[in-house]
């Protein structure tokens, strides 16, 4: 269904234009509401990726330092043993 441009009115083509470009400017706003909302979802996965990933960098924090803490534990223990290993060999010569 075709209109030949000499069939139409100024009113009509003005109606026309106006009702070409208030789809336009919808489909516009759709896009980009659409892109919008992706991006912040997007966001939201990123975010909460970033804050399991914290919270196992913490834990590993943790299981380091008590990791640590035994083996200075440990170290210290040694020391003492081998403080009085070498005071028994001092006696002994």
């Amino acid at each position: 269904m075709y209109i030949a441009a000499e069939n139409l009115g100024s009113g009509e083509a003005i109606a026309a234009v106006g009702f070409m470009t208030a789809v336009t400017v919808v489909i516009v706003a759709v896009l980009w509401f659409t892109v919008d909302y992706r991006k912040t979802k997007l966001r939201t996965v990123q975010t909460e990726d970033l804050r399991q990933l914290v919270g196992r960098f913490e834990q590993l924090a943790e299981n380091t330092l008590d990791a640590q803490q035994r083996v200075a534990t440990d170290v210290s223990e040694l020391r003492t043993r081998t403080a009085s290993i070498e005071k028994i060999l001092r006696s002994v010569d």
